[in-house]
């Protein structure tokens, strides 16, 4: 099941973060480029010195103990979240409570 997960994700080509058991390690921001048998090739960059690092590494499939995506973002704090003018107003954001009568 979890080979199946992972080739979905490696189609969607999202980016992940990857749990190795055998290593206790996340690989952060990773995007799954291929899955070939019990091998997952991964391309992620690392920060070291003021030096930004590309790795491409190849990973057994048993070596993965957990595979997370990020789903949303949202922004702390008051910002003001943009609205369409063509979104219905059934679906609009507003600003202020409604008082019910």
């Amino acid at each position: 099941m979890l080979h199946r997960k992972i080739y979905q994700l490696c189609c969607d080509g999202r980016e992940v973060w990857i749990f190795l058991r055998d290593q206790q390690r996340w690989i952060e921001r990773a995007r799954i480029l291929d899955i070939e048998g019990d091998l997952v090739t991964v391309r992620y960059e690392t920060e070291e010195e003021e030096e930004i690092c590309s790795w491409e590494e190849m990973i057994r499939l048993e070596s993965i103990g957990s595979v997370m995506q990020k789903l949303a973002t949202v922004p702390r704090g008051d910002v003001e979240p943009l609205v369409s003018e063509d979104c219905p107003e059934a679906e609009r954001i507003r600003n202020y409570p409604e008082n019910p009568d």
